[in-house]
């Protein structure tokens, strides 16, 4: 399967313009942002738990990235509130499930091959630093190694400012709003762009919290073709 799989174009997604649609799980529903492969893809999602539903055990050969947008998100490893920024790197295992139910953005086999760090964040607990060259801005940094950054971005009312996009870009509005290229994202947008195509956005009037990656589009390839 491919979606959005053309690395070289700018894309962005809202949730008004995508429907839910059923996992081999019962009760897990996914929205498809981009995927580059079949069931065992490349993949970016927006991925919903119902309460009580659940994953059997399994291995993430090429690592998996989430936040937790809703509810609680639990596996062997913990309990997973609203905010939480996890890092399952290439060759990890576990049983993911959501007693209560759940919401998280996942972006599957996206990782170094070498990686082996376990991240486990709660954003909320984070502090910021005001970004110099772009006032109204504050930064949150999550990872970063020579093969990409990720961080939250913290954007005041009113804030007009560029995302650089070295090796690309991908955004996701966690809460309020921001415009781009004459359209309004507000929660659950997402939006990137390709390798050195950065973009002007500018934050709604109750400001914006956005999670950005950077750098990770330099190395894109389906599962097996590394």
């Amino acid at each position: 399967m491919e979606l959005n799989a053309d690395f070289d174009q700018s894309v962005q997604v809202t949730p008004a313009e995508h429907d839910w649609v059923s996992s081999p799980m019962p009760g897990v529903e996914r929205m498809m942002l981009d995927r580059l492969g079949a069931e065992v893809a490349r993949a970016t999602t927006i991925v919903r738990y119902a309460p009580g539903s659940a994953f059997s055990a399994h291995t993430h050969d090429g690592g998996e990235e989430f936040i937790v947008l809703e509810g609680v998100f639990e596996d062997e490893h913990g309990a997973f509130p609203v905010g939480s920024y996890i890092r399952n790197p290439p060759g990890s295992s576990h049983t993911p499930s959501a007693p209560e139910g759940a919401v998280i953005f996942v972006k599957l086999w996206q990782f170094d091959p070498e990686d082996r760090s376990h991240v486990r964040i709660d954003t909320g607990k984070l502090g910021a630093v005001a970004d110099a060259a772009r006032p109204g801005v504050s930064v949150s940094p999550l990872f970063e190694d020579p093969y990409e950054s990720v961080s939250m971005e913290t954007w005041a009312a009113g804030t007009e400012a560029t995302v650089d996009a070295p090796g690309g870009a991908e955004i996701f509005v966690l809460s309020g709003s921001i415009s781009a290229d004459g359209a309004t994202l507000d929660p659950w947008s997402w939006m990137r762009r390709p390798d050195g195509e950065g973009v002007l956005l500018k934050a709604g009037a109750d400001g914006a919290r956005l999670w950005v990656k950077r750098g990770h589009l330099r190395h894109v390839s389906a599962p097996g073709n590394r």
